[in-house]
């Protein structure tokens, strides 16, 4: 009777690494060598999980494979493994390489999430490792995505050194990240084949067929419920937990095609991929390669050129590359001795160099190694020029006397070599060529096309040919045959138009009558009238023989109100017509300001303002006159009248002089025909400031004195007064004083007396008397 153990996996949040993303190792968290089975009803990464492991033989599920004996020289080992599974959504997760990496080695990394709108914006490591897309990503829509990256030929790093890092476009649900380390896979080009494959149901599998006999078949899956073990054949080399997805391997024998199998507790929706991954040892177990095909872009040439031709291998080249003899039987096409397909590949290319030749022939090219040969047949053609034209005659019909009518002609070389026009010849009363200058060289598929025109100075019919030279293979000479007739019929009135449709104010509109052709002999006179007074016309105007225009000025009044004025010419019968609308001029005067502050402004000191006056209707505008009142306000800068054209403006300089202290205010007014505020008022305001004065006293040091001088004491009186004040005590090094506390129109007396260290004051200096001011 089989023992059965129970055990209890908890959700898992152990310590963190930096982001707080829970890392996991394999050996913590996986029961050896059990088969899960699920107990009841299991919600995936939700509370606890409770799993029954039955100590029995493994029981392999999946597809049976059969692999055939052989000897293999190398073999791709796995070295270690470890994954992460946080159970949130997460932008980014880290997870390290708990041991040393070695140099040369390679890294798988399969990173599984359980939504399709997150995607994988990089997979990177800190050694610096470059990761490719090996397959993937696989999608059930709103369910599952998975994709697994490699990075061949790794650098050395550290036990626990390097960490790989896979970012997310945004927070991806549940990511479960697995990464792998084995030795000895190719360091060039590692990957045999790569499927993917997903479902529904116990178990999961992926098949693919290989190339070469020593492979490492590598399967991960992603499931949303939990994956009981290994497939048929294959190793687990992670099982993830609590999430329940495998990393599987095995090692091949023989080329063949493989399936990869992993059992699952219950059906629900799977994802599994796999990855088959070469040895360099495969690429020594190919001693026999020979060439089994040799294929050219072009089958056919024609002139010369180069063709890209591709020598391909039944099996990859051994070690050392494969040499292939390279033979060409015609002179005319010559090709590389040999060429060498490299080491693991399994074709090569050359470039097949291809002469002219003057009649057609078949060129076999050969392709020879290990004593087996391939062959490809090119057909060369002999490059001929042809010049073909796009018609063989040109009819003008009817042309009227002196009106040129143009016809295209399109000159193509159709051949197989360049075809040289050498020169145009035209004959024929009125007919002429433009648009090419000869020589001209045109190569295979090139066109030029040339003007033929057609201007009859006379009535009648007239006939004439253009003669093309070349070396075209169909003839030295191309012929064009030329017809026309040139008719006298006059043209009609066909349209009366003016360069405005619109006018404000007076001015003149440039008119224009035009006939369907040119004007008989004497010209065509056409008559003129416009239905307002407001705009004239001339009586009439004539159109000169030949001529389909004429011109002439329609003058313009200003008018009062908006209306439509309508011109009419006539002539033979026909009349045309242009409305003209007429805008009332209005004049508009705009000023930059409703008022002026002036501030602070000491007392007898002008300040100054600009006032810009604007002309900004559609007519002139007069500014009759400008009236100033208020203490101390004047303008100058304009005379009036002043009369200012549309968007003309003036500039009026407005002053304040106060002569005494206090606020003031005063308005300047503007008096124009403006069609809005016609007199316009402009506030004036401003704040006469009283002027300070300061008295400043200076004095020289006693030449001598018995008691030193400490310091200086400056007294003052009002003048004429016989009491001082003192004012200040100053260092004996200070010989000056600044007195700010002086009033206008007054007068005061100054004296100094020098201190001692007692404060024993001297005699008094020499008065100084000062008005203000």
């Amino acid at each position: 009777m089989a023992q059965v153990d129970v055990y209890i996996v908890s959700e898992g949040i152990s310590s963190s690494s930096g982001s707080g993303q829970p890392k996991y190792n394999s050996q913590l968290h996986e029961p050896a060598a059990a088969a899960r089975t699920q107990a009841g009803s299991i919600r995936r990464r939700k509370g606890l999980f409770l799993f029954l492991c039955c100590c029995l033989s493994p029981v392999l599920v999946g597809s049976a494979v059969s692999v055939s004996a052989a000897v293999t020289t190398s073999t791709i080992s796995y070295v270690q493994g470890n994954y992460g599974t946080p159970q949130s959504a997460q932008r980014s997760v880290i997870v390290q390489y708990n041991s040393a990496q070695t140099a040369g080695d390679l890294n798988v990394v399969v990173v599984g999430w359980n939504d399709t709108t997150a995607t994988v914006k990089s997979v990177s490591d800190s050694a610096g490792n470059t990761y490719s897309l090996a397959v993937g990503p696989t999608s059930i829509k709103g369910a599952l995505t998975q994709s697994i990256y490699f990075a061949k030929n790794i650098a050395s790093s550290g036990a626990g050194s390097n960490s790989v890092t896979v970012a997310f476009s945004k927070s991806a649900s549940y990511p479960d990240i697995r990464i792998l380390e084995y030795s000895n896979a190719d360091p060039n080009n590692p990957i045999d084949v790569a499927a993917a494959n997903s479902g529904s149901g116990a178990s999961n599998s992926v098949s693919a067929t290989t190339t070469n006999a020593t492979d490492l078949l590598f399967a991960a899956n992603v499931i949303q419920s939990v994956t009981t073990g290994a497939g048929s054949g294959f190793t687990k080399r992670l099982l993830t937990q609590p999430d329940g997805d495998i990393a599987e391997d095995q090692m091949l024998a023989a080329a063949g095609s493989y399936t990869a199998t992993a059992p699952t507790s219950n059906s629900e929706s799977w994802i599994m991929q796999m990855v088959a991954f070469r040895t360099p040892a495969a690429l020594g177990n190919n001693p026999s390669a020979t060439p089994s095909a040799l294929s050219c872009a072009n089958s056919s040439m024609t002139g010369s050129g180069t063709d890209a031709c591709t020598v391909t291998l039944n099996v990859a080249a051994a070690s050392g590359g494969l040499a292939v003899s390279l033979a060409s039987n015609s002179s005319a096409v010559t090709v590389p001795s040999s060429v060498t397909v490299a080491a693991g590949a399994t074709s090569a290319s050359f470039s097949a160099t291809v002469a002219a030749v003057s009649s057609a022939q078949t060129a076999t090219l050969t392709a020879s190694a290990n004593s087996v040969s391939q062959t490809f047949a090119l057909q060369l053609n002999a490059a001929v020029p042809k010049l073909s034209v796009s018609a063989s005659s040109l009819s003008f019909g009817n042309v009227q006397v002196n009106t040129a009518s143009t016809q295209s002609l399109t000159l193509t070389s159709t051949g197989t070599a360049a075809v040289t026009i050498s020169s145009a010849a035209v004959t024929g009363s009125g007919f002429s060529d433009s648009g090419a200058s000869f020589p001209l060289t045109l190569n295979p598929n090139q066109s030029a096309v040339l003007t033929v025109r057609f201007d009859p100075s006379t009535a009648g019919a007239v006939s004439g040919q253009l003669t093309l030279a070349s070396n075209s293979s169909t003839g030295s000479s191309t012929a064009i045959t030329l017809s026309g007739t040139g008719t006298a019929t006059a043209g009609t009135l066909s349209s009366l138009t003016c360069s405005s449709n619109s006018m404000t104010g007076s001015g003149t509109d440039g008119c224009t009558v035009t006939l369907s052709g040119g004007a008989a002999s004497g010209g065509l006179a056409v008559s003129l009238t416009s239905s307002n007074s407001a705009v004239t016309v001339p009586s009439s105007v004539t159109v000169a023989a030949g001529a389909t225009t004429a011109g002439f000025s329609a003058t313009v009044s200003s008018v009062s109100s908006a209306q439509t004025v309508t011109l009419t010419a006539s002539a033979g019968g026909v009349s045309k017509i242009f409305a003209l609308q007429l805008n009332a001029a209005v004049p508009t005067l705009s000023i930059n300001a409703t008022s002026i502050a002036f501030g602070d402004v000491s007392e007898n000191t002008k300040a100054t303002q600009a006032l810009t006056l604007t002309s900004s209707g559609s007519a002139p505008v007069t500014v009759n006159s400008g009236a100033i009142n208020g203490t101390g306000f004047s303008y100058t800068g304009a005379t009036f009248p002043l009369t200012l054209n549309p968007n003309q403006t003036a500039t009026l300089s407005v002053d304040f002089d106060p002569t005494t202290a206090g606020t003031f205010s005063g308005q300047l007014t503007i008096s124009s025909n403006s069609s809005t505020n016609p007199t316009a008022a402009i506030t004036l305001s401003g704040t006469g400031q009283a002027t300070a004065y300061t008295v400043s006293v200076t004095w020289q040091a006693p030449t001598s004195s018995p008691d030193p001088v400490a310091g200086y004491n400056i007294y003052r009186s009002p003048s004429g007064g016989s009491s001082y004040q003192l004012m200040s005590s100053v260092s004996d090094t200070q010989l000056s004083y600044s007195d700010s506390g002086v009033q206008d129109g007054q007068t005061y007396d100054y004296i100094v007396e020098s201190v001692d260290a007692s404060g024993n004051e001297s005699v008094p200096s020499n008065m100084a008397s000062v008005s203000i001011p």
